[in-house]
């Protein structure tokens, strides 16, 4: 299942970074630490084109702390991008990403302009919270809910480096079915965009091929399920999410599994490795060349319709 959510703040958004971004040296670009490749909005590779990049993996403290070294060693294989793993709950951190800049832009010390740089990511990853740690007071809006930022601002560092906060934009399609339900468990899509339910069952079937000894330990669970209904229940059965005749209130016990992990309650867990990402950048490839391919043969059968009807 392919998400739609392009609303329309987010297509002016787009129109705004494409007019600003000549007069940019430097992108940052805000990831979810535990869906990197998820996370990473492929209308910003475009934009962007050459120009240097620091992907700031945040919430690292969420993570797999193991798993997010593959994904810094995978990011920074390309040309010009700097990775950096972050937690904005240690403002020490984040006051560190104007080094960063600077190294990556050394020409403009030299000049002693300001380096100027556009700050961007998805909804709900953080990126206000960088912002305000950065400026050392509260300029931009924070809030859990996807989608606060509604528009773009200029903010003067007063350190040498001007910052360009875009809303946070989703592209008009996610294309892979498996990267709109990571969005949809760590809560970058709003949680009434996909079932609740469909969303948990995703989750349970990784936790149990990925991390099945933190799910035996966070629920006290005896034996590992064999599957991600029967984990759901499991869970439900050792906390009580139950409804009447003591049945397991699956939207309840979804409920429980999501909040814990997006809160860190079950451990550090990452959704996605560099390895995965590969298979589905190639099957994602394949699906858009044969809609191409689809398209192009429809329009040839309009034509010939139509050519059929003069004649």
């Amino acid at each position: 299942m392919a998400i739609q959510w392009f609303p329309g703040h987010m297509h002016k958004a787009r129109k705004e970074i494409e007019k600003v971004m000549p007069q940019v040296d430097l992108v940052i670009e805000v990831l979810d630490a535990r869906i990197p490749y998820s996370s990473e909005n492929p209308m910003i590779a475009k934009l962007r084109g050459e120009k240097p990049c620091i992907k700031l993996l945040n919430k690292a403290d969420l993570a797999d702390p193991v798993i997010t070294e593959q994904w810094i060693e995978y990011f920074e294989q390309e040309q010009g991008v700097k990775a950096s793993a972050i937690t904005t709950l240690q403002p020490g951190m984040v006051k560190k990403i104007p080094d960063i800049c600077r190294k990556l832009v050394p020409h403009r010390d030299v000049t002693e302009k300001d380096i100027r740089t556009m700050i961007m990511g998805i909804p709900n990853v953080g990126k206000s919270t960088i912002i305000n740690t950065l400026a050392g007071r509260v300029i931009a809006k924070t809030g859990n809910e996807p989608a606060v930022t509604k528009n773009q601002q200029r903010i003067n560092l007063r350190n040498g480096i001007v910052l360009s906060d875009t809303p946070g934009i989703l592209w008009p399609k996610v294309d892979n079915e498996s990267s709109s339900y990571r969005l949809a468990v760590t809560g970058a899509i709003k949680d009434t965009a996909m079932e609740y339910d469909d969303v948990a069952m995703f989750a349970a079937e990784y936790f149990l091929k990925a991390y099945p000894q933190e799910m035996m330990e966070r629920y006290k669970l005896k034996e590992l399920p064999e599957t991600d209904i029967e984990l759901l229940e499991a869970i439900g059965r050792s906390r009580g999410a139950l409804s009447g005749g003591g049945r397991i209130d699956y939207h309840k016990v979804s409920e429980l599994l999501l909040h814990e992990f997006r809160s860190g309650k079950i451990g550090q867990l990452t959704l996605e490795t560099p390895a995965m990402a590969e298979v589905e950048k190639q099957k994602v490839a394949e699906l858009l060349a044969e809609k191409e391919e689809l398209k192009k043969q429809k329009q040839e059968q309009e034509k010939r319709k139509r050519s059929g009807k003069r004649h």
